[in-house]
């Protein structure tokens, strides 16, 4: 009978915790040439009238809104830190920029145009914990966005992120969405995180990036966290083993939940 009751009690807690199911919206821009497909975890115990911290969470390149939920059980990290979550669409190969190649690929007008607000009007949030982060291409859009409108976040993170676009001026048609490296080398540096470094005075806010030392991109994220170091940016770096893949992701994104919860 212990075992039958003991049984009993896992299975509804199974229930309880799958209960919940993540929300997908769509969303329609004049920003961008396809709706975008938004993925929203909100808490076990989610209630309007409370207000909670934000987690957005970017893709990689190829990637999709559904990325990150593949990798990690988002509803369990939802459920433990009490923190709804957000993952937008990057379009593939966006790269949460402003295209300046095409008109109709306005990634940045779009965020905070369009998919900003409406978190802001369909959830409950706390406008004074927002946080963002994000993998690879994802790592590069969400240092940016929040160098770029710092005011917005209160922190912010990368794992195994482009952090320098000059660095890879042939990869992952970057070159699509803001020309030739050798024609718009300017284009180039106002979008990649290591080039805003220099114009943070007097930043206090905290970040967290973090790269296995087998990653191609290892080499950007240690000369980023260096500049970082000698301007007194307060930064979180975990240099560890580990390639560019689902497995050091899955790893390093509970770092970062930890990371942001501990600013609360």
């Amino acid at each position: 009978m212990k075992k039958l009751s003991l049984f009993i009690i896992l299975i509804l807690a199974f229930v309880k915790c799958s209960s919940r199911q993540p929300e997908i919206v769509v969303i329609k821009s004049e920003h961008i040439a396809i709706p975008d497909s938004i993925l929203v975890i909100t808490p076990e115990n989610y209630k309007p009238e409370n207000e909670y911290p934000l987690v957005i969470l970017l893709h990689g390149w190829s990637g999709n809104f559904e990325q990150w939920n593949s990798i990690t059980n988002l509803q369990e990290y939802s459920d433990a830190y009490n923190f709804i979550i957000a993952c937008p669409d990057g379009l593939y190969d966006s790269w949460y920029i402003n295209n300046t190649m095409k008109n109709n690929v306005m990634y940045e007008d779009f965020f905070w145009n369009d998919f900003i607000p409406y978190l802001q009007n369909n959830y409950s949030l706390d406008k004074n914990n927002i946080f963002i982060t994000g993998l690879s291409m994802g790592g590069h859009g969400a240092i940016t966005l929040f160098f770029k409108n710092n005011e917005f976040f209160k922190s912010a993170g990368s794992t195994s992120g482009i952090l320098d676009l000059t660095a890879f001026p042939e990869n992952w048609k970057i070159k699509n969405a803001i020309g030739n490296y050798d024609e718009h080398q300017k284009d180039w540096e106002n979008n990649s995180a290591i080039y805003k470094l220099d114009s943070l005075k007097d930043f206090s806010k905290k970040i967290i990036i973090d790269c296995g030392t087998e990653d191609f991109a290892y080499q950007v994220n240690l000369n980023f966290a260096k500049k970082c170091y000698d301007l007194g940016i307060n930064i979180k770096f975990y240099s560890i083993p580990g390639e560019h893949n689902r497995k050091h992701w899955k790893k390093m994104i509970s770092k970062h939940f930890e990371f942001f919860a501990n600013q609360l």
